[in-house]
């Protein structure tokens, strides 16, 4: 039978770890020592959790239960039913929307929210532009946000219209499936036009 003076505590914390490995080698099996050092490296792990998840909060992208600082800030309503992303992109879309009305203002914002590349293009003799998703297969979840936004920035007399983009019959050939490769896909309709 071991002698429990001399049995060793499991160390498992990454600090409580590091704080031991700095005391003489004496302690090396004093149970003691280690539960010791097992507690005030656990209470330190905490901390730097804790540190590490308020730095998260001061970068838009990795927020979490500090976006409502970021929407207070920036005079945006706060709708916790919404999923974290597409809040983290009206906050985005705002401090993106700063600056002079142009195509590339317009572009920097929808890109915020649909998450892949938008191209926007004037027609002056309609007062109006159009916003076309090319990387986004349908409609972006979050479209009101966006075209919320949107019309914050614009000018009043500027109307704008939204290209979505779907699958066609052409990009249906490119892929050259079987119809019962396709079929087997067992895909409804709506699936079958944001299919990629």
């Amino acid at each position: 039978m071991s002698n429990p003076s001399t049995m060793s505590v499991k160390l498992t914390s990454p600090k409580g770890r590091e704080l031991f490995s700095y005391l003489p080698s004496y302690y090396e099996t004093s149970r003691v020592m280690q539960a010791d050092m097992q507690s005030k490296g656990t209470e330190i792990d905490l901390l730097y959790q804790a540190l590490d998840q308020t730095l998260d909060q001061f970068f838009v992208r990795t927020a979490t239960w500090g976006l409502g600082y970021w929407e207070q800030e920036l005079g945006i309503e706060t709708d916790r039913l919404k999923p974290v992303e597409q809040r983290r992109a009206v906050v985005e879309s705002k401090l993106r929307g700063a600056g002079k009305f142009s195509g590339r203002l317009v572009a920097n914002v929808a890109e915020a929210y649909a998450g892949g590349k938008v191209d926007v293009s004037f027609q002056p003799e309609a007062w109006s532009f159009t916003v076309s998703f090319v990387d986004t297969m349908g409609i972006p979840p979050n479209i009101d946000d966006l075209k919320r936004a949107i019309d914050d920035l614009k000018p009043a007399h500027m109307a704008v219209e939204y290209e979505y983009r779907y699958l066609i019959w052409d990009d249906l050939d490119n892929k050259q499936i079987t119809w019962d490769e396709l079929d087997a896909a067992s895909l409804t309709w709506n699936e079958l036009e944001v299919w990629a």
